[in-house]
């Protein structure tokens, strides 16, 4: 898995990496080794013949790119279908995440091509006709770290236009297929240049995702403030309005960071702050499932185009696939055991098993000492194991008889025989690849924060309850001797393990590398799990495009292709009227800036709200508050309420009780405004 270049020179050398952990931690850390060995032979003893077979590391080229284009929700560019939600989904891309996709598709039809294989489409049916010079590919996208600044362009989709002055912001971005004229609005698109998505509106998408033309980003960072702000060395700021790949695209080559150095001794975590912009913030859990299935593909197009800005390639190369058990606790998927843990509960998002695993500890177990580096009886283990495989789905394991240690012990387990690690192990040689480039940690974390995004949610909710407990176990470090270096390194080879062969220095840049994700993980548990604010405005647009594309009228698709040819003598104030005009934006007899708030589970069931600019999520929540605190079980009732947005360009968005609603009104003009619980996790 990990590659040559990879291994050259890395960022951990073994005499490094032992001045970095204790003797004792490296002493943990080959004891996991061996257990996940252990574990992963175990697991391929009994292969299913279909499912758990070695697979030929010399793939068929381009099956890693079709597999990717299916992973981010494209594969209708593989079979050719006219399928709404890709056509969506591409028209929402930024020019780094278009340049991402195009580079893969072209190295897949490129393939297909040669290997004789079913016709394929050109890449210009999908982003339409380039004028690039014959032989110009994707290859030679630019990014931070070239020293050339020629841009391909992709039609259809958004690009920005020159490079940037040093005071300009990163909002300054134009479609491809057009020309900026003298009044700064769109010129007619070139001949010839015709796109399957014509029928998207003709909004250009930012590098913010925003698609307002006029739309300013509140607290966001500019190219000069993502390297340069004068931001305290104890506290610095992170921009979750605008997308990562495009900042480290447009950030002045002259701002390369100096290496980062992880021995132990001196090195320090910065504290990174969140400033709320007046959308608020959004966990994953606040939106829908549809929609979080829609911020995963955004998420891995955007974690590709980001490590495409440094020239790492973000390569998954398969392995032994393992089936896992259909029943019981170990060895069990992670979906397996939320399905059977649901008929308890339908609202659980982490396992069941794991949730008494961590009450285990938490109840006599914080403060003693090693309690993740001690092994516990190997007999009681063993016995336990067999009883929760028998019992514990018939609720019939008696947890009084199991203490703390034997608790820890079976949780390690449970991760370590996972049939697929909790987290993308696939993905370490490219963290690797961007460690050795030494950038600073806040790139680090980016690159961290758009990897967990696109996690399935059964792994994403399970970690982040993982992380939660960690932090428990950190904070009683002074007793139980359990620091955040020694927890990360126990644990890099249970969260991060793969069932290939390494060499002992592969393993153990390969675990190095692990366990430094995991302390990111933990110092920044706070901000990792909150959904980045332009992958949320490009699931609107998402949405928008989707809804108008399953009209199927063969009239709107006419009206449309004219719009977009139209846009040329359309200036964009009279645009940005035209779109948010009454008649088009609400379709309701509510007056204008008036919404309708529904709580139907309180005794005051609806009320009319105007809003105001001041307006926020937990005003309106006070206000029905006032209406229902009559008696004591109508303010029980109310605390645990959220105002939630439901519809329009939305799925499910819980709101974030600092949110401004007038500027979620006017992003989502058709959206109903609901009061009810919000779920527990």
């Amino acid at each position: 898995m990990l590659s040559n270049e990879s291994l050259q020179s890395p960022a951990f050398s073994r005499s490094n990496s032992q001045a970095s952990v204790d003797s004792a931690s490296m002493e943990d850390f080959w004891r996991e080794i061996e257990s996940a060995k252990e574990s992963s032979m175990g697991a391929l003893e009994e292969p299913t013949p279909a499912e758990a077979k070695p697979v030929d590391g010399r793939m068929l080229e381009g099956e890693l790119e079709a597999e990717w284009l299916e992973d981010v929700g494209l594969s209708a560019l593989i079979s050719g279908d006219e399928e709404e939600d890709g056509k969506a989904l591409l028209s929402t891309l930024t020019r780094t995440q278009a340049a991402a996709v195009k580079k893969r598709y072209n190295t897949y039809t490129q393939t297909m091509r040669k290997k004789n294989k079913h016709p394929v489409r050109d890449v210009r049916d999908i982003f339409g006709v380039s004028e690039s010079p014959p032989g110009d590919t994707c290859d030679s996208h630019p990014s931070q770290l070239d020293d050339t600044r020629e841009e391909k362009e992709l039609p259809g989709i958004i690009k920005t236009g020159g490079s940037l002055p040093d005071d300009a912001s990163l909002n300054s971005t134009t479609l491809s297929d057009g020309s900026l004229d003298e009044e700064e609005g769109f010129a007619v698109p070139r001949s010839g240049s015709v796109s399957i998505l014509e029928t998207i509106p003709d909004t250009p998408v930012h590098s913010n995702g925003s698609a307002d033309p006029g739309q300013s980003v509140q607290n966001a960072v500019s190219d000069d403030d993502y390297l340069e702000k004068n931001i305290s060395s104890e506290t610095e700021e992170l921009s979750y309005e605008v997308s990562y790949s495009e900042m480290v695209t447009e950030a002045p080559k002259r701002n390369k960071l100096k290496k980062s150095d992880f021995k132990k001794e001196d090195y320090v975590l910065p504290k990174f702050i969140v400033q709320k912009t007046r959308f608020g913030l959004t966990e994953a859990g606040d939106l829908s499932a549809e929609d979080m299935k829609k911020i995963r593909h955004l998420s891995l197009i955007e974690l590709t185009a980001f490590f495409d800005a440094f020239r790492i390639q973000l390569k998954r190369n398969k392995t032994e696939k393992v089936k896992g058990r259909d029943s019981g606790i170990f060895g069990v998927p992670l979906t397996v055991l939320l399905d059977s843990d649901r008929k308890k509960d339908p609202g659980v998002k982490v396992p069941l098993v794991l949730q008494k695993f961590f009450e285990k500890v938490e109840e006599s177990g914080l403060e003693s000492e090693g309690i993740f580096r001690l092994s516990g009886c190997t007999a009681k283990v063993k016995q336990y194991r067999e009883e929760l495989d028998a019992k514990f789905n018939a609720d019939k394991f008696k947890w009084d008889k199991m203490c703390h240690r034997e608790a820890a012990v079976m949780l390690k387990a449970f991760f370590r025989e996972l049939p697929t690690s909790l987290f993308p192990v696939e993905y370490i040689p490219a963290f690797i690849s961007l460690m050795e480039r030494g950038p600073h940690i806040k790139v680090q974390f980016q690159a961290l924060h758009l990897m967990v995004m696109a996690l399935p949610d059964a792994n994403r909710d399970t970690a982040q309850a993982l992380m939660t407990f960690f932090n428990k176990v950190i904070a009683n470090e002074s007793k139980n001797r359990m620091s955040i270096w020694n927890i990360s390194t126990i644990m890099a080879p249970n969260l991060f393990f793969s069932r290939s062969k390494h060499s002992d220095c592969e393993e153990l840049v390969l675990a190095n590398t692990a366990a430094h994700i995991i302390r990111l993980m933990l110092k920044y548990q706070e901000i990792l799990w909150k959904v980045p604010a332009f992958l949320i405005t490009q699931v609107r647009r998402m949405n928008e495009a989707t809804m108008l594309l399953k009209k199927q009228l063969p009239s709107v698709k006419k009206l449309l292709r004219r719009k977009t040819i139209e846009r040329g003598v359309t200036s964009p104030k009279t645009s940005k009227v035209l779109q948010k005009s009454p008649s088009t934006r609400r379709m309701s007899d509510v007056p204008e800036g008036v919404i309708r708030v529904h709580a139907p589970l309180l005794s005051k069931v609806s009320m009319a709200i105007q809003l105001n600019s001041q307006t926020t999520a937990k005003d309106i929540l006070a206000k029905f508050h006032c209406e229902n605190s009559h008696g004591s079980s109508e303010y029980i009732k109310i605390q645990n309420q959220r105002l939630y947005e439901i519809g329009g360009n939305i799925g499910q968005h819980c709101l974030d009780p600092d949110a401004y609603i007038l500027d979620i009104y006017h992003a989502n003009p058709q959206a109903e405004w609901v009061i009810k619980p919000q779920p527990s996790v």
